[in-house]
């Protein structure tokens, strides 16, 4: 087995540990198995979590900015510098789930107000490229929020202006101004959900970010509005764009308020990180992430790792903490649904390791 090699090439766990700190665990594991592996760590995201610890260099620069946070106080948001004019964050620092409680969660008033801002900061310290990761946002606004953080005025029937948050769109009847943005700005969405229909992001999203049925009918109807609106001004296929509905429709709204180009966040990271070129040296692949389920394989950047390295005929792994859907061909190991330890996830990894190859069990 000396001239085995693996590819790590974990997402995050959620809420526990980062992508490089689950390669890490994945490593001891398959060392546990192989001892004389040769292992190449290449952890992933897809836009959402990790994706400054992926894409960013050792001693890149990273920069705290003030921003509105998702109920309107103020939050200090992390803004990466990939060079001297290409910025990149993570839209959940400005306005993420993980910034309340979830008392606090109400995605009839959050914003993301402080996206807007920050593409604004970055914009003003220099940045000509701005690199934003849609995902784990608790806000359903339809990046109207992040508009008002462009400049952008947003008003009812009456000319009055727009009160914040999702729960207020259904007022929404005519939108000007915005500062104008002398950078592009690219959104990089993790899911394939488009911003209005029953597959939208309201019906989809809303629930895990503390809607009720009634509140992701009036978010849904408040989206319709919004798509009405962004027809109107000369983009009516930013209703059922693919990804559009990513962070609560953030990305169909940065489409429209910043002229963005929406890409596939798994591909973009995995070019950017030279998956390619590893797996090409692999005999072995071991993906990860806190719950592999059907989502997985649509936009996810686990799912995306399976599909390339099935392409290339080799073997793939998945370790979870929950494995609720298992693609054909592929050997997937999770824990029991509760949050995994560095040294579950090593065991884990490698009885995954020794069953792939056949091992005897240690």
């Amino acid at each position: 087995m000396t001239s085995l090699t693996v590819v790590l090439a974990p997402a995050a766990f959620k809420g526990t540990f980062g992508p490089r700190a689950v390669a890490d665990a994945l490593a001891v594991g398959v060392r546990a198995a192989v001892p004389d592996a040769v292992l190449l760590h290449c952890p992933v995201s897809d836009g959402g979590d990790g994706l400054l610890e992926v894409v960013l260099a050792p001693g890149a620069l990273r920069e705290r900015v003030r921003v509105t946070g998702p109920l309107g106080h103020p939050v200090a948001a992390e803004l990466g510098w990939l060079d001297q004019s290409t910025a990149i964050f993570a839209s959940a620092n400005a306005c993420g789930l993980a910034l309340l409680r979830p008392e606090e969660l109400d995605p009839l008033r959050a914003t993301t107000r402080g996206v807007g801002e920050l593409i604004w900061e970055a914009v003003d310290r220099g940045a000509r490229m701005v690199v934003v990761g849609l995902g784990g946002s608790a806000t359903v606004d339809g990046g109207v929020g992040a508009a008002r953080g462009l400049g952008w005025e947003v008003r009812d029937a009456t000319g009055a202006p727009l009160g914040e948050g999702g729960g207020a769109l259904t007022g929404a009847a005519s939108f000007d101004g915005g500062w104008g943005l002398d950078a592009q700005v690219i959104a990089l969405a993790d899911v394939t959900t488009p911003l209005t229909g029953p597959q939208g992001a309201a019906p989809v999203f809303a629930p895990q970010k503390g809607a009720g049925p009634a509140a992701v009918q009036t978010l849904a109807a408040g989206l319709e509005t919004l798509g009405q609106l962004m027809a109107r001004g000369g983009r009516p296929e930013l209703s059922t764009l693919p990804g559009g509905g990513a962070a609560g429709g953030l990305g169909a709204g940065l489409a429209f308020f910043a002229n963005a180009r929406l890409v596939r966040g798994s591909d973009w990271v995995l070019e950017r990180i030279g998956f390619d070129a590893a797996l090409a040296t692999a005999d072995l692949v071991v993906t990860a992430e806190g719950v592999f389920d059907g989502t997985s394989l649509v936009g996810k950047a686990s799912g995306e790792v399976i599909r390339r390295t099935e392409a290339e005929g080799k073997r793939v792994i998945v370790v979870a903490g929950r494995v609720e859907a298992v693609p054909p061909g592929v050997t997937a190991v999770g824990g029991d649904g509760r949050p995994l330890s560095a040294a579950g996830i090593a065991a884990l990894a490698a009885r995954a390791v020794r069953d792939v190859l056949g091992l005897p069990v240690a």
